[in-house]
């Protein structure tokens, strides 16, 4: 959750450059920091005493962490499109690519409990961040 607001904040400086700005795009804007705010909340409570710890807590609150997980890259991708359809294509087909398999990971999470499939969809996903953040957003 560290890397992605991280990423989030890094990209906001980006976003100087839209010449116009409009309320749905300020509202996307909102929503996915909205998103990332209710991510963090699921997955750092203030108390996990109802529960033997935080695995069983985690599991109990996948389907609400996962669909918002799912839910975020949704509201990207559609932040993205309503920038128009020339910023969009900037990105090329790995943009569409990463978000779709992101959303598919995430669905396959809400109905798992394997601790392997939860542990490597986070491994891929934090390598992943790191490698895009890399090669995408090195410099403003």
């Amino acid at each position: 959750m560290f890397l992605f607001l991280l990423h989030f904040w890094w990209w906001e400086f980006r976003l100087t450059t839209v010449q116009h700005w409009s309320f749905n795009l300020y509202l996307f804007v909102v929503i996915y920091a909205l998103l990332l705010y209710l991510l963090c909340a699921l997955v750092f409570p203030e108390q996990i005493g109802d529960y033997s710890g935080y695995r069983e807590y985690f599991y109990s609150r996948r389907a609400w962490f996962f669909g918002t997980l799912a839910m975020m890259y949704v509201v990207d991708y559609a932040d993205t499109w309503i920038k128009g359809s020339d910023y969009l294509r900037s990105f090329g087909a790995e943009y569409a690519i990463r978000n779709t398999c992101c959303v598919v990971f995430s669905l396959i999470a809400i109905w798992t409990r394997r601790p392997r499939y939860h542990a490597a969809f986070a491994l891929a996903g934090v390598i992943y961040q790191l490698s895009w953040i890399a090669r995408e957003f090195e410099t403003l």
